[in-house]
């Protein structure tokens, strides 16, 4: 069974807050742009009017049917895929987005691999998701706000609960955890320029982790004049 089918409807309530928090957010770090952008592992749509506000067209494209049901709400068009496998030619797409998606695929390098297939030369990735350094199953919130570091982050894997799991997400589909290392690694392997890394938002201790990456523009290459 696909994780969010039969929780659809639970999930898009649960997050529309976080969601609308961090809308604005991220519609600064796309910044005004065009063309097609793909919204990998889209869920319910929360971000569809953060993307098109920015001035793109959005495509969504999840693996939970119970998500794109709730999605089609929309005017957008939807693609159930696996991520891993996307059903789209090589360089179709000038953005693609991934929001809160490394903790729910099993195997984040893939999906990247393909989001930078997907893009044209030059075009633009948006990673958006938690901070491995702060945000997972080795991560207890104690009172005050504190967070207590335990030492498992190095057990990159799927986590199916923690024992200061609340009653949340995590505790009803479970976490797959990568290091931060994971995360580059699976950046550069797949031929992406790290543009610009960011903390968002304004806690002590930052719990999301924004990394915007390009494809290469063949013509701006050592040799090559960038005129067809």
């Amino acid at each position: 069974m696909i994780r969010y089918d039969g929780l659809a409807d639970w999930y898009d309530g649960y997050n529309a807050a976080a969601a609308a928090a961090n809308g604005e957010r991220i519609g600064s770090l796309l910044g005004a742009g065009s063309g097609r952008c793909l919204d990998i592992g889209c869920g319910t749509g929360q971000y569809f009017d953060v993307i098109r506000a920015t001035g793109r067209s959005v495509i969504g494209t999840d693996r939970s049917g119970d998500q794109l049901r709730i999605a089609a709400r929309h005017p957008v068009p939807l693609v159930q895929a696996d991520a891993a496998e996307l059903p789209f030619r090589d360089a179709v797409f000038d953005t693609v987005t991934a929001f809160w998606i490394s903790t729910d695929v099993d195997d984040f390098g893939a999906v990247i691999a393909e989001a930078s297939r997907v893009l044209k030369p030059g075009g633009t990735l948006l990673y958006y998701g938690v901070h491995p350094c702060f945000n997972g199953p080795h991560t207890q919130v104690v009172d005050g706000g504190a967070r207590v570091l335990h030492p498992i982050y190095r057990a990159a894997r799927w986590h199916l609960d923690a024992p200061w799991w609340g009653s949340n997400i995590r505790r009803r589909v479970g976490m797959r955890h990568h290091t931060l290392a994971d995360l580059f690694d699976a950046f550069l392997a797949a031929g992406l320029i790290v543009r610009r890394v960011d903390e968002p938002g304004d806690e002590p201790i930052p719990w999301a982790l924004s990394i915007t990456l390009s494809t290469v523009d063949q013509g701006l290459l050592p040799g090559k004049s960038g005129k067809n």
